[in-house]
């Protein structure tokens, strides 16, 4: 298989689910647009996607799919996939009713995690309105967990088998899910912000739903045991799922992969509790910045971890440890190649892609301008959170969870140290917030680098040979013809933007079709320039 191709398919599926939500983006902002309201929503949605990365694509996937790639290399030596379908059962069952208790628990204890994750919603101005808001909101959106960790276990085992379309296209639902509401649904409402509440649960069921099919067709559509009425039945299989060898190995692994994911989102949750207590909108202006720097994050980093991660494992279930080696370089190859124009693309472009997507209905012109800071912020780490994406998986194929989530913890410590320093001390509000996630990823992703260097994973150097190794890099072709293309383009974008006056002073159309524009001139001149020096497509194809 063409990983290439594999990745542009991806890509392109994303590509599709980022642009309609862009268009959520949009559609919710002039509805709702950022004040009381929306803050609720946004922290209403938090704690669900927090424990969706907790359990799903955080450390469930971390330590499922390595393990589910070794049975299946070994079954199909033995041409019988039988042993693969009995773990597949045996921890979709677990899960599920892991699911299930959390699931209650946090809609029961909706008011304590309201409290503990955005306290500072009841000193607010209207804050006892706004925490119950908030509170009223998370009940609807908290059984999205169930759903969404469900699909999250689907996606491992079609990615395995190397159908990466299904579960790259899956999260559109959501978006669909979020424009019909809103649109649609929320005149209908007293609060009209229910209508989104109400859509992260429809988004859920329907993204769960589109998972069975593709499963059917490869047989491995998971039995689970839901018999509520007979609990002995229930208790024996919940006891021969706990007792099974291959799931006792993802539980194991879990532990420290569950860590590690931890560690990632009470620095979100840290986050918002210092956006809780800044001015109405704080959360709003991150929220959309992250939308815009999540779009490239979701076509590169995001996919490449997806198709990274099944090879990985086969070739260390294989014993290859030079094509693994080889794998990772094409991922940090890629990603240095495509993030580094991202970034800088948005950080450039911020006023007009905040303006052209979000500067219209309630969202004013003092939140455009405050969620450029936030984006440039979050840009100057693009190519760093690109590169955690390609580097962790680099042990996680090896089941190695430890490691990376040591790296974790250093890096939550550090991103609160500069929470203090840019929020508190030098008073930088939300931007300072968005900076430190920025400066956080770039140490996380050095030590991830380095720790599979000292691990003999990717290099083997001492310091000496790191010292010519950098040496050697910093006049080595690729980078040098690479930095030539982003000074073009870079200097093409600042002669077309123009003024932050000329964006605002048109109409949403006019804006749309002058980014356009601005856009397709800058990837000609990039991949121009490129091609020009010597950059072929055929150079990073692969094939696994």
């Amino acid at each position: 298989m063409n990983l290439l191709k594999a990745l542009s398919i991806v890509s392109g599926m994303t590509l599709l689910s980022r642009i309609l939500g862009f268009v959520r983006d949009l559609v919710i902002a002039r509805i709702f647009g950022s004040g009381m309201q929306t803050d609720a929503f946004f922290v209403a949605l938090t704690v669900p996607n927090l424990l969706r990365r907790l359990f799903a694509e955080g450390a469930f996937s971390q330590a499922f799919v390595p393990i589910l790639g070794e049975y299946k290399t070994k079954s199909e030596v033995k041409n019988d996939l039988s042993e693969t379908k009995i773990l597949v059962d045996r921890t979709a069952t677990l899960l599920a009713w892991a699911l299930i208790l959390v699931t209650l628990i946090g809609v029961i204890a909706t008011p304590l995690v309201v409290f503990l994750t955005a306290p500072g919603f009841l000193s607010a101005e209207n804050g006892s309105q706004k925490y119950e808001l908030t509170v009223n909101l998370m009940k609807i959106t908290f059984p999205y967990i169930f759903f969404i960790s469900l699909v999250a276990m689907a996606g491992g085992i079609l990615n395995t088998w190397k159908k990466f379309a299904i579960p790259a296209v899956t999260p559109t639902l959501l978006n669909i899910s979020f424009i019909s509401m809103s649109l649609l649904a929320a005149p209908y409402f007293d609060e009209p912000i229910y209508a989104l509440a109400w859509a992260v649960f429809i988004g859920g069921v329907l993204q769960l739903a589109l998972q069975i099919p593709a499963l059917l067709k490869i047989s491995m559509l998971p039995s689970i045991n839901f018999n509520f009425f007979n609990p002995l039945n229930l208790y024996k299989s919940l006891k021969i799922a706990v007792q099974d060898e291959g799931v006792k190995r993802i539980l194991w692994l879990m532990f420290p992969a569950l860590l590690g994911v931890s560690v990632s989102q009470i620095s979100l949750i840290l986050n918002n509790i210092f956006a809780s207590y800044l001015q109405n909108g704080s959360v709003s202006w991150l929220y959309f910045a992250d939308r815009l720097m999540e779009f490239p994050a979701g076509l590169l980093g995001a996919a490449l971890g997806t198709i990274l991660l099944p090879s990985l494992s086969e070739y260390n279930a294989k014993g290859w440890k030079e094509k693994y080696s080889e794998l990772l370089d094409w991922g940090l190859k890629l990603t240095f190649l495509l993030a580094t124009p991202a970034a800088l693309g948005l950080a450039i472009l911020a006023l007009p892609l905040i303006s052209t997507l979000f500067f219209t209905g309630e969202f004013s012109q003092h939140s455009v301008y405050q969620t450029r800071l936030a984006l440039w912020a979050y840009a100057s780490g693009l190519p760093a959170l690109i590169l955690i994406k390609v580097l962790a998986p680099g042990f996680y194929a090896k089941q190695n969870i430890k490691t990376p989530v040591k790296i974790a913890i250093l890096t939550l410590c550090i991103t609160q140290i500069l929470n203090v320093i840019l929020v508190l001390l030098l008073n930088f509000q939300h931007m300072g917030l968005a900076l430190s996630i920025s400066l956080a990823a770039w140490i996380n992703a050095g030590f991830l680098f380095f720790k599979l260097n000292q691990h003999k994973v990717y290099f083997n150097y001492s310091v000496a040979e790191w010292i010519k190794f950098l040496l050697k890099l910093l006049t080595a072709k690729f980078l040098l013809k690479l930095l030539t293309a982003l000074a073009l383009m870079s200097a093409s974008l600042f002669l077309l933007v123009g003024s932050d006056e000329s964006w605002l002073q048109i109409t949403q159309i006019q804006r749309a079709i002058k980014l356009f524009g601005v856009i397709i001139v800058g990837v000609l001149v990039y991949f121009a320039t490129l091609f020009v020096l010597g950059f072929r497509l055929k150079d990073f194809k692969r094939h696994v």
